[in-house]
């Protein structure tokens, strides 16, 4: 285990925790019923330091059994594929990035980015620790480099004298031991040209919306833009714009250049900082009120559970994505109240969600719809009403009311 008893980004021992969401096992490590005895727990508690505001988790497994055999597939998320395509056309147009250009992806998954750039003329080179998905990645033409972000990695990549025209990281700017090395490599390969590109959740979503299923031991830290700005400062780097999404259940993307770049920073970062001091950000009896909260809400959550269940309802969890786990198993909710969840992703089919024992099927072997859905994957909710549209209308036929199994 890896223990933080210092801030991950100012180093200050002045961190405080704030919810503790017990031992589970590692959410993205789904067994088989016969490895089920055998799965390891660990603590999982979250705090925020006092001093600079970033939030962290208090310990974590290794990251080299966290990721390198990493189940989650790009590919497979048809909201974030299609986020993928407007992003990458939003980075190009707004910093003029054009055909020839060489983009360097870390956490580059199955290569769903990295095709997508491809395809607008652009060189591209991955970095993951993934051997799965890695696997993925070659059988489509695009070579990723199996290992993970640091400043050891960069000096390889300059020892090939490559220099990325532009750096992305979408979703796995949390995912990592040491933020200082990831920095220390970023600023090892960016000429005063590169634009380095993060798509975070951001906290502020998190904590205004009781998101707690973004916690997982994957997400070594959750980000908000005012402890990042002063931690990119450090390294004479600098955020040069913000923008916000709705993906993921909320996230910012940051475009961060060497301080002596010529392009100039725009206002948009110093009014997310704003907003996130308005909202609370940096006060901790939000961190408090969200903490009360998130446990009024899992008594909630299981109560409806067991009504249903009591009525002989029939409820499957639909997906079983890693926040899903975090729920789950912070609620104790198992094979009694879930008989199944439903799935697509290959890696995951045929196994349980951990800690829980609830089989993961294939969705394509689902013969008869249960009375409710559990959307753990509630960020694409929009989505799956389309998806499932079928599903609703039956619903509604039967029950007369709304679709309440599609709340989260």
């Amino acid at each position: 285990m890896n223990t933080n008893s210092v801030c991950m980004n100012c180093r200050s021992k002045g961190i405080e925790q704030f919810l503790d969401l017990g031992r589970q096992p590692n959410g993205n490590s789904y067994p088989e019923i016969v490895e089920i005895a055998e799965e390891p727990t660990f603590p999982f508690a979250m705090a925020v330091c006092m001093n600079c505001w970033q939030v962290q988790i208090e310990q974590f497994p290794s990251v080299e059994k966290m990721f390198s055999n990493h189940p989650y597939v790009t590919g497979l998320n048809f909201p974030v594929v299609q986020h993928f395509e407007n992003l990458a056309k939003i980075t190009c147009e707004k910093f003029k990035i054009d055909g020839n250009s060489l983009v360097l992806d870390i956490g580059a998954n199955d290569g769903t980015l990295l095709k997508i750039f491809q395809a607008l003329g652009m060189r591209v080179l991955g970095i993951d620790p993934g051997r799965r998905t890695g696997k993925l990645a070659k059988a489509a033409g695009l070579t990723v480099c199996e290992t993970f972000w640091n400043e050891t990695s960069a000096l390889a990549i300059n020892q090939l004298n490559l220099q990325p025209d532009l750096i992305t990281a979408s979703a796995v700017f949390y995912h990592m031991e040491d933020i200082h090395s990831f920095i220390k490599g970023l600023k090892a390969v960016m000429s005063e040209k590169t634009i380095f590109m993060a798509q975070c959740v951001h906290f502020l979503d998190v904590l205004k919306k009781f998101q707690f299923d973004h916690f997982y031991h994957e997400h070594t830290m959750i980000h908000s833009v005012g402890p990042l700005k002063n931690l990119f400062k450090i390294y004479g780097l600098r955020i040069i714009d913000v923008d916000l999404y709705d993906i993921h259940g909320g996230s910012f993307v940051i475009y961060v250049v060497k301080d002596e770049s010529p392009l100039l920073t725009r206002s948009s970062v110093q009014e997310i900082i704003k907003k996130e001091f308005d909202e609370g950000v940096f006060e901790i009896d939000s961190y408090r009120v969200f903490a009360s909260r998130v446990q009024e809400n899992r008594e909630a959550l299981v109560q409806i559970l067991r009504d249903l269940s009591a009525k002989g309802k029939s409820i499957y969890a639909l997906g079983a994505p890693l926040k899903g786990s975090t729920l789950l198993n912070f609620c104790g909710i198992g094979p009694d109240l879930i008989k199944f969840a439903v799935e697509i992703n290959q890696f995951k089919i045929g196994k349980r969600i951990p800690g829980t024992r609830i089989p993961i099927l294939s969705e394509d072997s689902i013969e008869e719809a249960p009375d409710y859905y559990l959307i753990l994957s509630w960020n694409y909710l929009e989505f799956f009403k389309k998806k499932y549209s079928f599903f609703l209308k039956k619903w509604r036929k039967i029950h007369h009311s709304s679709p309440r199994g599609l709340d989260n």
